[in-house]
């Protein structure tokens, strides 16, 4: 009794030897920082000779000032917040919408004759000149700027979700009649399974969309956020701040589509792809 306790001990033991924590990919981050790096000591340089003019491009060290100053008073993280409530809600309503009827359309094929042209006819409208009307239909509140912002992240998540569905091997569809699964257990267990690769490049695209128009939101009338900060900045020629949204915009950005990367190699280890 006691041997076999102590195996089953051993054997409970095994996967966590197995499976080491994985350290911080230093190498990579250091690689990927190369060019930010020698493109802001070359900034600074040029701005520390006169040879560029500071009003006009500010200096890396003015920018990093400016941060210090605006998080002090707190103006930074009050439009921070709301730029990125913003931007959530309109990439939760908008991707969640894209990947509901993205697998509808993708799953049916008289759901998409009926669905997929209005949907492909109103991708190729621009959202600049949609704008106008939302401002007009909803005004310049938060309505107005989360429905454009979802708007936005709805048709790369809707194009990648449908693409993903319809690139599903069609023998998993028979596995599936063998099987007798009805709809839900086909489409939780077989098709978004299946179909993830493309649901998550899908998600990639809808941040980066969703990001995009929360400039445009914000720019074209708001009170707060940080497109707002950057459009009084510009009106006052407050070149260090208008920098400083801007390398917002660029941070979040990248953070939020280094998360969804994360994702990626967790959820898809499955994948025998070509890495480079």
């Amino acid at each position: 009794m006691t041997t076999t306790i102590a195996v089953r001990s051993e054997q409970a033991a095994l996967p966590n030897i197995a499976r080491p924590k994985r350290a911080f990919p230093w190498k990579t981050f250091l690689r990927g920082a190369i060019i930010p790096a020698v493109v802001i000591a070359l900034w600074q340089l040029l701005a520390s000779n006169g040879a560029i003019s500071e009003t006009l491009f500010s200096s890396p060290w003015n920018i990093l000032k400016e941060y210090y100053e605006l998080t002090k008073t707190g103006e930074l993280p009050h439009h921070l917040r709301i730029s990125l409530v913003r931007a959530s809600l309109g990439f939760l309503f908008g991707g969640g919408a894209g990947l509901l009827i993205g697998l509808l359309v993708g799953m049916s094929r008289p759901f998409e004759e009926v669905v997929n042209p209005t949907v492909q006819m109103l991708r190729t409208i621009p959202l600049l000149a949609i704008t106008p009307l939302f401002i007009m239909w909803f005004g310049f509140g938060e309505l107005s700027k989360v429905l454009l912002i979802s708007l936005g992240a709805f048709f790369p998540m809707y194009v990648n979700t449908f693409l993903g569905v319809r690139n599903v091997d069609a023998k998993l569809f028979d596995v599936g009649r063998v099987l007798e699964f009805n709809w839900w257990k086909r489409t939780t267990r077989l098709v978004l399974p299946a179909a993830l690769p493309n649901i998550l490049l899908g998600t990639r695209l809808s941040l980066s969309i969703a990001w995009l128009c929360l400039v445009v939101a914000e720019l074209l009338g708001a009170e707060s956020g940080v497109g707002y900060m950057i459009q009084d900045a510009r009106s006052f020629v407050q070149t260090d701040v208008v920098f400083v949204g801007i390398t917002i915009f660029a941070i979040v950005g990248k953070l939020s589509d280094s998360i969804v990367r994360v994702l990626e190699q967790r959820l898809l280890r499955w994948q025998d792809s070509f890495k480079g």
